[in-house]
């Protein structure tokens, strides 16, 4: 299939309409089948469960072209099944694996005019979502759903180069102790909004979010889960109940052990050991590793070793090998690489 006329390499992050998305309805204890419908308009009732009680959840994957030429999506099973426990902690119905994968198969392969060509750095991402559409005025649990998938071409997160990003401790909190923050809820996103606006008008490119509880804990940025890296060379991604269960670091977690031999722990971490790491970067979808070189806390900076230039030495690692099994230039762990 031949690729949009579309200038891959000078894209934002953004939406762009594409020509097919998904659409499945659940209605009277079941889901239909499903369609593909070029119709990218949602029609709901004014008093939707979505619109009244924020009944929504989402994921978000990407498709790539390989070095070989194939189209390919990395991992979708844990995004299936990260998605059934959003639902499962909002009381809505569950979207089966398989269905799910299938979805991402019939939407990417309607789309692959969409997926980047390799090289562009740029790539197919995909949003399946999934919302609650019948009138719900009572605070309770709609009655029926949609689920979605869609799908936009973006462009390279870092263009020229993944400098070295400052971040600030934030004074919000972004998820309570028994809360939501492990869950890809919409409303979680809605809540870390004000945050984020206030740490870029302030001159910063994200929050560092402390536990609620203590707030001496570090959890996790609005999007994007942390690694840190020690100064003799180990991985350290922070353990709490709260933190939002990152498919990006789990992948990192497992290419710094059986890939490059390294040492993993995932922990606590309390903020007051911060300024002994070596490295620290966020890791999400979206960049796969945002390296971070300086944090700032009310009027102190912390700054590490691996500098403002680039990304630490063992951070980089970690981005090369993930990033090249996910272009196929790196053979990937069974299972990891689903072909379209």
């Amino acid at each position: 299939m031949a690729k949009q006329n579309i200038d891959w390499s000078n894209i934002g992050f953004g939406y762009m309409k594409t020509g097919e998305r998904f659409v499945s309805n659940y209605k009277d204890g079941k889901w239909d089948d499903g369609i593909l419908t070029e119709d990218a308009t949602v029609t709901i009732s004014e008093c939707a469960g979505v619109l009244q009680y924020a009944q929504t959840v989402f994921e978000g994957l990407k498709a790539y072209t390989t070095a070989n030429g194939k189209t390919v999506v990395f991992r979708p099973d844990l995004n299936a099944k990260r998605l059934q426990d959003s639902c499962e902690r909002l009381e809505m119905p569950v979207y089966p694996t398989d269905k799910f994968i299938e979805a991402i198969r019939k939407v990417v392969k309607a789309n692959e005019d969409f997926v980047p060509p390799y090289g562009t750095g740029a790539t197919l991402y995909i949003r399946p979502y999934m919302f609650g559409t019948n009138p719900v005025i009572g605070v309770k649990p709609a009655d029926e759903y949609q689920f979605r998938v869609f799908t936009t071409p973006v462009g390279p997160y870092f263009k020229g180069g993944a400098k070295p990003i400052t971040i600030k401790v934030s004074d919000f909190d972004r998820a309570a102790p028994h809360g939501t923050g492990h869950i890809k809820a919409g409303l979680n996103y809605a809540m870390s909004l004000h945050a984020i606006v206030t740490a870029h008008a302030e001159g910063f490119d994200e929050n560092m979010y402390l536990d609620a509880a203590t707030r001496t804990k570090v959890e996790e940025t609005g999007g994007a889960n942390f690694l840190f890296i020690t100064k003799d060379g180990k991985v350290v991604t922070p353990k709490s109940n709260s933190i939002l269960p990152s498919i990006t670091r789990r992948s990192l977690i497992y290419v710094a052990e059986h890939y490059l031999g390294l040492e993993v722990e995932e922990r606590e971490v309390f903020f007051d050991e911060v300024k002994d790491f070596a490295e620290c970067g966020l890791c999400g979808t979206a960049a796969v590793i945002s390296p971070v070189g300086k944090i700032y806390d009310h009027g102190n900076e912390i700054c590490f070793p691996s500098g403002m230039e680039e990304m630490g030495p063992i951070t980089k690692k970690l981005y090369e090998t993930l990033t090249g099994i996910q272009m196929g230039t790196i053979e990937a762990p069974e299972g990891w690489i689903v072909e379209i």
